[in-house]
C-alpha cells in the first residue's frame, strides 16, 4: 500500500520526489512522480509488457530499462501486476476522454456509435503497445479482479448510448445492454489481434466503417428496417 506523505526514492544515484495521493491510490500515485521519470516508467512498462510473455515480465526489468530502483516501485506496487493495472487504468481513462470530447455535438445514435466505434480502433493503432497489453498478453482473470478493470466511466459512457437505442426501439431491446457493449468490444479486440497477426499492412482505424455497419445490423431491432 503507498505511503500517505512525502517519500524521497533514490534512482540511480539521483533523489527524486514524489508525493502519495490521499488514500495511497495506486493509479494517482504514478502521475505525482516527477515527469521525466514518469515518462521513463511509462515507457519501460509499455515496452516491457507489450513485447514479452506477462508471466516472463518482471519489475525489474521495468526498473532496468526507467532507470528507477527495483525497491522504490516494489515498495509501492508490490507486484507487476499492480504496476501495469495502474498504468492501463491511465491509458483507458485518456481513451476515455478523447471518446467524450469526439461525441460533442453528435446527435444521431448511429453516428455515435459509428464515432464511439472509430476511436477505440484508431486509438489502439496509433498505440499498439496498450492494444498487446490488453487484448494480447495481460491475462483476463487476473486484470478482472483488479478495481481498475471495470473502468466505470467508460463502460457507462458506452451504457447510456446502448440505453438509449433500445429506449428509442432503435437498437435490440431482447438483450441487456452489456450484451451489446460486450458484442461490440469483442470485435473491437478481434480486429485488433488480428490486425497485428496480419502484419498491420493496412490502417485499422480505416476499416472503422465497414465493420461498424456490420455491427450496426447485428445490434439494431431485427423488427424494424435498417437505415
Amino acid at each position: 500500500m503507498a505511503p500517505s506523505g512525502k517519500v524521497s526514492i533514490r534512482a540511480h544515484g539521483e533523489q527524486p520526489e514524489f508525493h502519495s495521493a490521499p488514500g495511497g491510490d495506486e493509479g494517482t500515485l504514478l502521475t505525482e512522480f516527477k515527469p521525466d521519470y514518469h515518462r521513463r516508467l511509462e515507457a519501460a512498462v509499455l515496452e516491457v509488457f507489450s513485447n514479452s510473455d506477462f508471466h516472463k515480465a518482471s519489475i525489474r526489468e521495468v526498473c532496468r530499462k526507467a532507470g528507477v530502483s527495483f525497491t522504490t516501485i516494489y515498495k509501492h506496487y508490490g507486484s507487476k501486476e499492480r504496476l501495469v493495472f495502474a498504468f492501463v487504468d491511465i491509458w483507458l481513462g485518456k481513451l476515455t476522454d478523447r471518446i467524450i470530447d469526439h461525441l460533442q455535438g453528435i446527435e444521431d445514435l448511429k453516428e455515435k456509435l459509428r464515432k464511439v466505434f472509430w476511436v477505440q480502433l484508431d486509438y489502439y493503432e496509433r498505440h499498439p503497445g496498450l492494444g498487446r497489453i490488453l487484448f494480447m498478453t495481460l491475462p483476463m482473470k487476473t486484470w478482472m479482479a483488479d478495481d481498475t478493470f471495470q473502468q466505470q466511466k467508460m463502460i457507462h459512457l458506452f451504457l447510456d448510448v446502448l440505453r438509449q437505442g433500445q429506449e428509442e426501439g432503435v437498437l435490440n431491446s431482447e438483450v441487456r445492454a452489456g450484451v451489446l457493449l460486450d458484442f461490440i468490444l469483442g470485435i473491437v479486440q478481434r480486429a485488433f489481434s488480428m490486425w497485428i497477426l496480419r502484419g498491420r499492412k493496412e490502417s485499422l482505424a480505416e476499416q472503422a466503417n465497414t465493420l461498424f455497419e456490420m455491427v450496426w445490423r447485428a445490434v439494431t431491432d431485427p423488427e424494424k428496417p435498417l437505415k
